[in-house]
């Protein structure tokens, strides 16, 4: 959508640069590609699923309560 529309202000004003920036936009859209594909978007899965998980115990601490002077 970004692309066509950057693409029908280049050919209106007749922009070379942004005619660019359109050609860009929509090769990424048709190829379905982002980041110039080099495919490191993609969060790394958790290492967490293999760790052993252990019960964690709390203790409870009291204070005293100190009069107001």
């Amino acid at each position: 959508m970004l692309g066509g529309y950057i693409a029908y202000q280049a050919i209106l004003n007749h922009d070379p640069l942004a005619g660019m920036i359109a050609v860009f936009f929509l090769f990424q859209a048709l190829t379905n590609t982002g980041c110039c594909g080099s495919g490191t978007c993609a969060v790394p899965l958790s290492e967490q699923k293999n760790k052993d998980t252990t019960e964690v115990e709390f203790e409870e601490i009291k204070s005293e309560v100190l009069p107001k002077q």
